[in-house]
């Protein structure tokens, strides 16, 4: 199976239990009818991104998907947690791309989106032999690998809470869905 469209999302659960935190999350995302099985962090070649509606569209109850997907979670309140995926999309369409997952605790939104970007982005500029210095700011690198003319695009999808004030189990995803057939 080579998958020929994906789609990002993300969700968010809290509940008593922590089984039941990460399905409400998984709901959340809009992926809870699914049976979820995780795969590493491959873009195949002349995949499509897609909308998460349109990917929406595409799942039905039960069945088995394939994504990347970061987790996180808490029962400490008031503990800032985050999820994210980051993409790298090269150029040429013929080539693969990569996915990064990064979770973390302590980081908003932006900084766990950008950490995670920058992971893809920085597997996906090594396997093209795009020269960058791993020591800048990623802002810095991100115009290096946009100038290089090889990577045509990045982007993140992160979900970050806040540990419920009642010890709540609070857990956060973020995926990137494999669709097999558009």
């Amino acid at each position: 199976m080579i998958p020929e469209a994906l789609f990002l999302t993300k969700g968010v659960g809290k509940h008593k239990e922590r089984l039941q935190s990460f399905e409400l999350a998984l709901r959340d995302a809009g992926i809870g009818m699914c049976n979820i099985v995780r795969v590493s962090s491959i873009i195949p070649p002349n995949c499509k991104i897609i909308s998460k509606e349109e990917g929406l569209k595409r799942l039905k109850p039960g069945q088995i998907v394939y994504c990347v997907m970061s987790q996180n979670e808490t029962n400490e309140p008031n503990r800032l947690i985050s999820a994210s995926i980051g993409i790298a999309v090269p150029k040429d369409k013929n080539s693969y791309g990569y996915i990064a997952e990064h979770h973390s605790y302590g980081e908003n939104e932006k900084k766990a989106g950008d950490y995670a970007e920058d992971l893809a982005a920085t597997m996906l500029a090594t396997t093209l032999g795009i020269n960058f210095d791993i020591n800048k700011a990623w802002d810095e690198r991100k115009k290096v690998f946009k100038m290089s003319g090889k990577i045509v695009e990045t982007k993140n999808v992160t979900q970050t809470a806040i540990g419920d004030e009642n010890g709540l189990w609070t857990t956060v995803i973020a995926a990137a869905v494999f669709i097999e057939k558009l």
